[in-house]
């Protein structure tokens, strides 16, 4: 068996019996050869299950219905060396963290941040402290190129306090990039702008202003 046919068998259990909700309880009963080839293949760099790699292979209304076994209270702990394990495993990519140049670097930059993401749920502070720093970059770039959310320039700490929310309650449905972007797009709505801001501020050196990237934005709608 390989991932592939380990996701059809479970495809056609979701398909025949489908349950509101599901996880890796459900997999382990409802499709246990699946269950078997995942639980001792499909490992993340710190030796989890990685559920991650499953439910991306789902179709979304399933997506939305696995639930996790993550706790909801957890204690907080300091490891170093499982942030290292994955830093040290994308080496070679970290730089995808902060200029992906095509699609295949960007689900890089994805399934480095959801490596790390899972080591926070878990309560790793030193995995949230090593994420908030690259999703700082990130989104400082998007607060001068994307017009949604240019509200949060100048909200440092609540802008990083609802970075550690969207870490806490991420799921499994869509990216975790999709889903910071448009929590920060929705709660900028009723944001007062602390920085003075114009369409016509130059951006990238000087070579595009932040009105082209809003004429791009809402052509792409």
């Amino acid at each position: 068996m390989n991932l592939k046919e380990a996701i059809k068998i479970l495809k056609k259990s979701l398909k025949e019996k489908q349950p509101t909700t599901f996880g890796s309880r459900w997999v382990q009963m409802e499709a246990p050869s699946a269950y078997r080839y995942i639980w001792k293949y499909i490992r993340t760099e710190n030796n989890d299950v990685n559920w991650d790699r499953v439910t991306l292979r789902l179709d979304r209304k399933f997506q939305k219905r696995w639930t996790s076994n993550r706790r909801r209270s957890l204690k907080e702990y300091e490891n170093q060396e499982e942030v290292d394990l994955i830093l040290l495993k994308h080496r070679s990519k970290l730089y995808t963290l902060l200029v992906p140049n095509n699609p295949k670097e960007e689900r890089d930059q994805e399934k480095i941040i959801v490596a790390l993401v899972r080591i926070s749920q878990k309560g790793n502070i030193l995995a949230q402290q090593e994420l908030i720093k690259w999703l700082k970059f990130i989104v400082d770039e998007w607060i001068d190129r994307r017009w949604q959310i240019y509200r949060w320039k100048g909200y440092t700490d609540e802008l990083e306090e609802r970075m550690r929310g969207c870490i806490r309650l991420y799921k499994y449905t869509g990216t975790f990039l999709g889903y910071l972007f448009k929590t920060l797009e929705y709660s900028a709505r009723g944001m007062a702008p602390l920085v003075k801001y114009s369409l016509d501020d130059t951006v990238y050196d000087g070579g595009e202003t932040k009105i082209n990237f809003v004429i791009h934005d809402q052509e792409t709608i």
